[in-house]
């Protein structure tokens, strides 16, 4: 686990190490690039560059008159965790729960996770894939019931505690458009049909610099092969259309298949013939059903 803040007190520490980095903040009002000139509006003060390349990860919003927008699949990986601390040992430092299907299942796929930092102290994640956020106290509700029924955990401090929202959708994100690359979220670095996000992020910050280093043209990167959008959007088409529950996809895939191998997949980095036999140990009919209609 790497903490936001930590992370973002390391990149600004080494960041303010360059002094010919500029750091403005502010609200953003308009972007305008056009072939390298580019117009920034931060608190209606205009920022001008000649010959710059920009990179944006503000998402772009959908147009709703677009016919394919209407088409796309839009779930929400929603989820709140607590950091808690307990008076007696509890957790096992060295085992997390990965996904925990136990927590019931009547808005959707509904999991939760528990990672221990030592034997009194664990982050522990309520997670939901659905259309729709709750409501704060439905979610403590939950946390508070995984805590008393699943990890018999009755007496404990919270002492910090965490919430967010992940887009999972089939909309398809371009790399570069508007003169501008998009990176992060809105650069389809969130993978659909998981929600992994921050792993994505450095393979596409490490293929961006690389390629700046050298001076290739940026666009010619290609960051994720078709086939894994295709598996994204055939899974996402499976639970928005309730063909399977999550909970059975997801225990099928780790009890007929080795954890790595499932971690690899969920990290588009299997080769086909992983992919194949992963495929494979899934129910056939929902699957084929949705991906003849993806197709």
């Amino acid at each position: 686990m790497i903490r936001g803040i930590d992370l973002y007190n390391y990149c600004f520490s080494e960041i303010t190490k360059n002094k010919n980095i500029d750091i403005v903040y502010g609200k953003v009002t308009s972007i305008i690039c056009d072939r390298g000139e580019v117009t920034i509006d931060i608190d209606n003060v205009t920022h001008q560059f000649d010959h710059a390349t920009v990179f944006n990860s503000f998402p772009k919003h959908n147009d709703e008159n677009d016919s394919n927008s209407k088409k796309e699949i839009n779930l929400l990986q929603h989820f709140k965790g607590w950091i808690i601390e307990t008076p007696h040992a509890t957790f096992e430092p060295g085992k997390a729960i990965f996904m925990d299907f136990r927590v019931q299942q009547s808005r959707g796929t509904t999991f939760a996770y528990v990672l221990p930092f030592s034997e009194t102290k664990a982050l522990v994640e309520y997670t939901l894939f659905t259309k729709d956020i709750l409501k704060d106290e439905e979610y403590e509700y939950e946390l508070k019931m995984y805590l008393k029924d699943f990890l018999n955990v009755a007496e404990y401090k919270i002492i910090d505690e965490e919430f967010g929202v992940i887009p999972m959708t089939t909309k398809k994100f371009d790399f570069y458009t508007g003169y501008m690359y998009y990176i992060g979220t809105a650069g389809g670095q969130t993978k659909a049909s998981s929600g992994y996000t921050f792993q994505f992020i450095q393979k596409q910050a490490q293929v961006i610099t690389e390629h700046l280093i050298k001076n290739k043209p940026l666009t010619e990167i290609r960051f994720t092969p078709g086939r894994f959008r295709f598996y994204d959007k055939i899974l996402l088409d499976v639970l928005h259309n309730k063909r399977a529950t999550g909970k059975d996809i997801f225990t099928i895939l780790f009890k007929k298949n080795k954890p790595q191998q499932v971690l690899k997949f969920l990290d588009n980095e299997s080769s086909l013939k992983e992919e194949l036999k992963i495929i494979s140990s899934l129910p056939t009919f929902p699957f084929l059903k949705a991906a003849l209609k993806q197709l």
